[in-house]
């Protein structure tokens, strides 16, 4: 099983060395690619206040994180939700120097680039040369972003989900999960359509001549060939 965790943050501001703090962390579990629907979500008082440049991005004052936990309240519940999953980020070295001054802070084991994948870096060997951020990447892949007036972590994170998806594949990954599942006897309901169980089986296409032979030649192998085990 491959789990996958797509990651994002919102913050005071662009550098931790210089005082600023994440705000809300925000979450989407894949599983072999696929939305699970566990989802981690939390906003963050930073103890600090946001400056009103921050709000004009992600729409988070300071008056309204006054009564949330502090990091180190929800650094361990974080931590057992992304667990050694890879992560899925966009820009990551931003997300992740924050996270991990964070976690520093709280005596926490930091996060290893090694488990990461940067999907602005994805999309740049992807698409040189053109726009990249997540709202240029919704609109190339033609996904729903018009709930985004301002930036926020978990709706991001559901956002970058679809895009990551698109841009490691997309419309080919899913038809080979449809198949997977089709084979399985469940019915696929997305994109790529349901698998069709026909009616009554194809008529074979081998000759009897052509099977008789291949029996024939099958009875010249040795005992342990492949193709006797399998013949029996």
């Amino acid at each position: 099983m491959l789990r996958e965790i797509v990651l994002d943050t919102e913050t005071t501001g662009l550098d931790p060395k210089s005082g600023h703090r994440i705000i809300e962390i925000g979450c989407v579990e894949l599983v072999n690619h696929i939305p699970s629907g566990e989802q981690f979500h939390e906003f963050i008082n930073p103890e600090r206040t946001v400056p009103r440049e921050a709000v004009a991005i992600h729409g988070i004052s300071t008056e309204m994180l006054a009564d949330k936990p502090l990091f180190v309240d929800v650094v361990d519940g974080f931590l057992d939700f992304i667990g050694d999953a890879r992560l899925i980020i966009h820009n990551a070295g931003f997300d992740i120097g924050f996270l991990n001054w964070e976690l520093a802070t709280v005596e926490r084991e930091i996060l290893t680039m090694d488990r990461v994948v940067d999907t602005l870096a994805l999309a740049r060997r992807k698409h040189a040369g053109s726009p990249n951020s997540l709202d240029a990447l919704c609109k190339r892949y033609k996904i729903d972003n018009s709930a985004r007036e301002v930036h926020g972590a978990l709706l991001d994170s559901q956002l970058l989900a679809e895009v990551y998806l698109e841009l490691i594949g997309g419309h080919q990954t899913e038809l080979g999960l449809a198949q997977e599942r089709g084979a399985k006897g469940t019915r696929s309901s997305g994109r790529a359509g349901g698998l069709i169980e026909r009616p009554e089986p194809l008529a074979p296409r081998l000759l009897k001549e052509e099977q008789d032979a291949h029996d024939a030649f099958i009875e010249t192998l040795g005992e342990d060939s492949l193709w006797k085990k399998i013949a029996s």
